[in-house]
């Protein structure tokens, strides 16, 4: 089994800011997709933001303007720098990987909360 080990989730005030980071092991190869999918409670999983090996981006509309999404290939690791944020980004935030389309393997979340 995979483990990706996700790092930076806490409590900010509303217009703060904070980054997430998401290391897959460096023995992992053929990664097309990582990325971050979030969950509030009573709500379904959401994509926030995807980026794939061509450092191609995908962002809900949610969070477009506001959150950037990078990549470091050679470490296997991906980041979310979120800006402005607001109470309703406050979920559980999973990162996930993906040889493929589709996410093969997932984090283990981490909480953010946008709170005054």
């Amino acid at each position: 089994q995979v483990q990706l080990v996700e790092s930076g989730g806490g409590l900010v005030q509303p217009g703060g800011s904070l980054r997430l980071s998401c290391a897959a092991p460096e023995s992992i190869f053929n990664i097309n997709r990582m990325g971050w999918y979030r969950q509030a409670p009573g709500k379904q999983r959401e994509l926030v933001a995807a980026v794939t090996s061509g450092r191609n981006t995908d962002y809900a509309d949610s969070v477009k303007g506001r959150f950037t999404i990078s990549r470091d290939s050679g470490k296997n690791t991906v980041y979310l720098q979120m800006n402005s944020l607001k109470p309703e980004d406050t979920a559980v935030y999973y990162c996930f990987l993906s040889r493929g389309w589709v996410p093969d393997y997932w984090g283990q979340g981490t909480q953010v909360t946008v709170s005054s």
